[in-house]
């Protein structure tokens, strides 16, 4: 496994917390992957590892890209699991990014990697960052809930105690392998409207990284997510207005989150089975197997 983690510099860092995001399943409207790599941009975040995706991938289920470079010579890119570290302005304590592509196989094993290696690094905290579909509108900021599963954690952070059951992606078992490992870890999650999952939501990676920094008593300049928030919105709703009844339900979506407080905001658990009976539906009506009932 040594082998796998091909670790190009070892930094001293200060007390630091790691922050990770996968795409796939954990991603609905990829809301997760732009928050991290929004925020790998922002404090010039430097790689310091990465992972071998050999033992880690299906290649047929997860492809390799071809690409041109100077149009001329071709080169393949693979799937990236990648560390990275930052110091941001204003933190007492660095911060290790782990930006990635939820693995195919040996998920296991893959945890126990990453949970080493931030043992290595002496990491304090796991976060990681997530998105699901639900029954929200575009129009609206996304809810975020946090949630944790140790209970000095969830007291101190203000989150809620994981109560989840069901399907679970590389998240799931990233945070069992930092349990039994001894390192607190947490969750954030934000909700993205079903109705255009497919459409990648700066507004998700906005509420993300808002909380994020409330977490770690930072300000983050988040000008560039809040513009782009404000032209998603704008073209969703342009779309939405050529369809009068799939305005008709925005609306009510809209009237519903208008008469929510912060103690009816859907709870991370919550929103997780509102994915699970998303998947369901939508392979009862291409005739596929129930895939979330499988995993």
């Amino acid at each position: 496994m040594a082998d796998e983690l091909r670790i190009h510099e070892r930094p001293a860092l200060e007390r630091p917390v790691l922050v990770a995001a996968f795409r796939g399943w954990n991603d609905g409207g990829q809301g997760a992957s732009l928050a991290a790599g929004y925020l790998a941009r922002l404090w010039d975040a430097e790689q310091i590892a990465d992972v071998d995706p050999e033992g880690f991938f299906d290649f047929q289920a997860t492809r390799p890209h071809v690409k041109l470079v100077d149009g001329l010579t071709r080169q393949i890119d693979w799937p990236e699991t990648a560390f990275y570290r930052a110091r941001p302005d204003g933190m007492d304590r660095d911060v290790v990014l782990l930006l990635g592509v939820e693995p195919n196989l040996r998920w296991r094993a893959f945890s126990e990697l990453v949970v080493g290696f931030a043992g290595e690094l002496g990491v304090e905290l796991v976060v990681t960052l997530g998105s699901l579909l639900a029954d929200i509108p575009h129009t609206r900021p996304s809810p975020v809930t946090g949630s944790a599963s140790d209970e000095e954690l969830v007291e101190r952070l203000g989150l809620q105690a994981s109560r989840y059951e069901g399907p679970t992606g590389i998240v799931g078992i990233l945070h069992d392998a930092c349990k039994r490992q001894g390192v607190p870890s947490a969750s954030f999650w934000a909700a993205v409207p079903h109705y255009v999952s497919l459409t990648p939501s700066p507004r998700a990676a906005l509420a993300l990284c808002e909380r994020l920094g409330s977490m770690l008593e930072i300000d983050l300049d988040v000008e560039e997510l809040s513009e782009a928030a404000d032209g998603y919105a704008e073209q969703v709703s342009r779309a939405v207005s050529a369809d009068s009844d799939t305005q008709a339900y925005v609306e009510d979506l809209e009237r519903r989150a208008d008469e929510l407080d912060e103690s009816d905001i859907p709870s991370g658990e919550a929103l997780a089975a509102e994915l699970t009976r998303f998947l369901r539906e939508r392979d009862r009506e291409d005739g596929e197997p129930d895939a979330a009932t499988e995993q």
